[in-house]
């Protein structure tokens, strides 16, 4: 293992949901930290995501675009591990506004790669995610698994890993690529579904479900993510591998619902389920016993103890008039 205490690092979407939760494991490990964000308005609040590092000198923040090549060439001067966090997320979003996907997703990453490149950075480490695999006949998912997007989301993202993969090869980059799946918890997005049905349901409203609800999803806490992704930095030869990041157990969003429910003590509310979208698939299940054995990771948080904990977060921000 190599410990990153006191090495300087890049974390790109740093201020986003798992990016910031990354920014404070390693804060708390004594790394010196660079934070790359343009503060889209995807969604907004994040300046509250980082706002408790603000001042700390081994922290900075940099308002910038990753498809800004020389500005990215300048903030890696120094730095020794890239978390490559930042990306256009969301599939319906990205199926309304494909350019932006592709220009944030691939364009935006193979300068992230270039500046590594020429900055030599030791390792790069890649936010990929489930929706390369598109849908699936069989399950669980593991890394060998053929992938075969069905949005331009799940595309742009599997375009980025290949780009990854292929520095590796070509140019000897040490990159490390992460498949996440479906991950929730605080600082989430307000697209992402439990964040949606939750939401919904304390301010007075019916959650939304797509389609029938029986669609299977391995919902993954950020926390864990977050643990994986560093651990990612630290494990020693394993550039050029690929991981599954999920917890290993699916459940239906008709099941995420109930667990909501008796979570929020809430009863007699009928959900309203909407007619499915365009790139949604049935089911993920991540087979991670790859992370497991190499990087040495074990998802902790089991969904009804991370939704607990979220809805927790939901209600003092509102409480607060945003987001914590």
């Amino acid at each position: 293992m190599v410990d990153l205490a006191g090495k300087r690092v890049l974390v790109t979407g740093g201020a986003g949901f798992i990016g910031s939760h990354l920014v404070d494991i390693l804060i708390e490990k004594g790394c010196e930290v660079v934070v790359l964000d343009n503060f889209d308005d995807f969604y907004s609040g994040k300046e509250r995501n980082i706002v408790r590092h603000v001042g700390n000198e081994k922290f900075h923040l940099i308002r910038g675009d990753i498809l800004n090549y020389d500005l990215l060439f300048h903030v890696m001067k120094g730095v020794e591990v890239v978390f490559h966090e930042a990306a256009q997320a969301g599939i319906r979003y990205c199926n309304l506004n494909p350019v932006k996907a592709h220009r944030v997703n691939v364009e935006g990453t193979l300068n992230v790669l270039l500046a590594s490149r020429e900055q030599k950075v030791k390792r790069i480490v890649y936010a990929s995610s489930s929706s390369i695999f598109g849908k699936t006949s069989s399950m669980p998912i593991n890394e060998e698994y053929p992938t075969n997007p069905s949005s331009p989301y799940g595309a742009t993202k599997l375009a980025g890993e290949k780009y990854c993969l292929s520095f590796h090869d070509v140019y000897g980059i040490d990159v490390v690529c992460l498949r996440y799946f479906s991950v929730y918890g605080p600082r989430g997005r307000p697209d992402q579904v439990i964040y949606s049905m939750a939401y919904r349901m304390l301010t007075g409203k019916r959650p939304v479900v797509y389609g029938s609800g029986e669609q299977r999803r391995d919902f993954t806490y950020v926390s864990d993510v977050a643990e994986a992704t560093l651990l990612a930095a630290e494990t020693e030869g394993i550039a050029g591998e690929v991981f599954n990041i999920g917890f290993g157990k699916d459940f239906s969003i008709n099941e995420l619902l109930k667990i909501l429910f008796n979570t929020m003590s809430v009863d007699g509310v009928e959900p309203e389920y909407l007619e499915s979208y365009k790139g949604d698939f049935e089911r993920t299940l991540a087979d991670n016993s790859k992370a497991q054995r190499t990087l040495g990771w074990r998802p902790k948080v089991n969904l009804e103890e991370g939704v607990r904990r979220f809805v927790e977060w939901l209600d003092e921000a509102l409480k607060c008039g945003g987001r914590v």
